[in-house]
């Protein structure tokens, strides 16, 4: 008898369902394996170490739902939606593989979740798990355009902050972009705003108390939007104590305060910041209950929800999702050859003339200091200053070449002249095709810098296999289509700079900056190769 028990058992949870939905899961693990690697790699650093807990909480709230829906073992509806969801991360992972961009094959698996969850439950019950699917999303690196303009943006707001905390106390302190200057020692950008590093993970509790909160549509959305602001405001609450203990206390305090309140407190104070914010939040719900009743945070029965796994039913769409995935594995490493990063044949900057045209460099090329070229991460650059004997000011040139920009890319000047105190007082994109008689279309970024009552005028482009690009964006997209058709994956920035003298117009830095454009532009090609 009781080998029996023990065999319907076996038979129930080895059904063809679950069966067809491991050999699905299986597959997906080896097609997605760089995406997988992408996120790894991710959660090693401290803005992203929070990483391994997100798939942890999606599969917790993920249960906590299901206990919502009784157990249907019959046929389900619609499960073609589900396949055609796969479909279209089959896809996008394969644009990401092609032009080796891992991180949109780390973002096609969280859309292949979301189709086997179709595939499973069929449309009418899937549909509603959308929340920890896409909960997911807080466990992904975010694009390095979108997280260098967004942190920048939100490091001015937390300095600005923090500093005027500290005016409000008399402390003196002045702030000269990033630089907080204590007067005896300044915070610099990587340690004034570290914890901001905080942001991710507290972006995602806010979305679960979100979910989880039992309220008007209002508050849930005062919970979710809430995340950025506590953190900026506990950041500068951070700076502003780090000024008093400068100012009472002294250097010697400041080491081992950084290190302790870069640690948990922040994170920790946030989260106790989020849950006063939900028990406000009831004082304007009209139903009454206490803050556990509001959160919904029963556990009870989550585990044994996993044990419906077996109830999953086998079917022609969950076949067939089983095949495509186990086909797309095979298929890749057989059909589509190992594709590294195209080695483009170049002459090192180090050979960059020392004469264009009537401008020529002044003393040897500058070096960046170590903090900088590393934060920079290109493969080769020069920056040099050129002067013309006429007495004109001089002009900055600077260039950075990237032969592979799949992880990190080029460094936007809108993200670094900020962070140096420069403030932008005007950008436009422009088009000097017919300035410079180009053959092609030259898309140019044109700025005015100042700080204090120094002025520059900036010209910078991005690089994209001859391409002459003004947005970032557009430069990350041709960097895709670029790694797909032809596996290149190489770029540049190129950047020109010159001071504007208090009795001169505009137009006249705009000129010098146009004939030092005109005269390395034949050059640049053995540097930054077209074709």
């Amino acid at each position: 008898m009781t080998n029996q028990v023990t065999s319907d058992s076996l038979s129930v949870w080895f059904a063809p369902g679950l069966f067809w939905f491991l050999v699905a899961l299986v597959g997906a693990a080896v097609f997605f394996a760089d995406g997988i690697d992408a996120l790894f790699a991710a959660w090693s650093l401290p803005e992203y170490s929070h990483g391994p807990l997100i798939p942890i909480l999606s599969g917790l709230l993920f249960l906590r739902q299901l206990k919502e829906y009784p157990v249907d073992p019959g046929p389900k509806r619609h499960r073609w939606v589900g396949v055609t969801v796969i479909v279209a991360s089959l896809v996008l992972a394969t644009m990401g593989k092609l032009s080796h961009i891992s991180d949109l094959v780390a973002y096609a698996t969280i859309l292949w979740v979301g189709g086997i969850l179709l595939v499973s439950f069929g449309w009418e019950t899937g549909r509603h798990f959308w929340p920890p699917v896409l909960h997911l999303v807080y466990m992904l690196p975010l694009p390095g355009v979108i997280y260098f303009k967004m942190t920048t943006w939100l490091q001015f707001i937390s300095s600005e902050l923090g500093v005027t905390f500290l005016r409000m106390l008399s402390i003196p302190v002045f702030l000269d972009g990033n630089i907080i200057d204590l007067g005896v020692t300044k915070l610099h950008v990587a340690e004034a705003c570290s914890g901001l590093r905080y942001l991710f993970p507290i972006l995602s509790f806010s979305y679960i108390f979100a979910v989880l909160y039992k309220g008007p549509m209002w508050h849930k959305a005062v919970l979710l939007i809430s995340a950025a602001p506590i953190t900026v405001f506990m950041n500068s609450v951070r700076i502003a104590i780090a000024g008093i203990i400068v100012q009472y206390y002294g250097l010697d305090w400041l080491d081992g305060f950084t290190h302790f309140f870069e640690g948990w407190v922040i994170f920790i104070a946030c989260i106790l910041i989020l849950f006063a914010l939900a028990r406000i939040m009831l004082f304007f719900n009209t139903a009454r209950m206490s803050l556990a009743e509001a959160l919904d945070l029963e556990t009870d029965g989550l585990l044994a929800q996993t044990g419906r796994l077996r109830f999953i039913q086998p079917s022609h769409a969950m076949i067939l999702a089983a095949l495509l995935m186990v086909g797309a594995a095979v298929g890749w490493q057989v059909a589509v050859p190992e594709r590294g990063t195209v080695a483009i044949p170049r002459e090192s900057f180090a050979h960059f003339p020392r004469q264009l045209g009537d401008w020529r460099q002044e003393g040897p090329p500058r070096l960046l200091s170590p903090g900088v070229e590393q934060a920079l991460a290109a493969d080769d650059y020069r920056s040099v200053t050129l002067v013309r004997p006429d007495g004109a000011a001089s002009v900055e040139f600077f260039s950075a070449w990237y032969s592979d920009q799949s992880q990190d890319g080029v460094h936007s000047p809108e993200i670094c002249l900020p962070g140096g105190g420069w403030e932008i007082a005007w950008l436009e994109r422009s088009d000097i095709t017919e300035d410079l008689n180009w053959p092609r279309p030259f898309m140019i970024n044109r700025a005015i810098i100042q700080k204090g009552e120094s002025r520059m005028m900036v010209y910078y482009w991005f690089e994209q296999k001859g391409r002459k690009i003004a947005w970032d964006m557009a430069a990350k997209y041709w960097l895709l289509m670029d790694g797909i058709r032809t596996g290149r994956t190489d770029g540049a920035l190129v950047r020109l700079t010159t001071v504007i003298r208090p009795d001169e117009p505009d137009a006249a830095a705009d000129a010098r900056l146009m004939d030092v454009l005109r005269n390395a532009l034949p050059l640049l090609p053995r540097f930054i190769p077209e074709a």
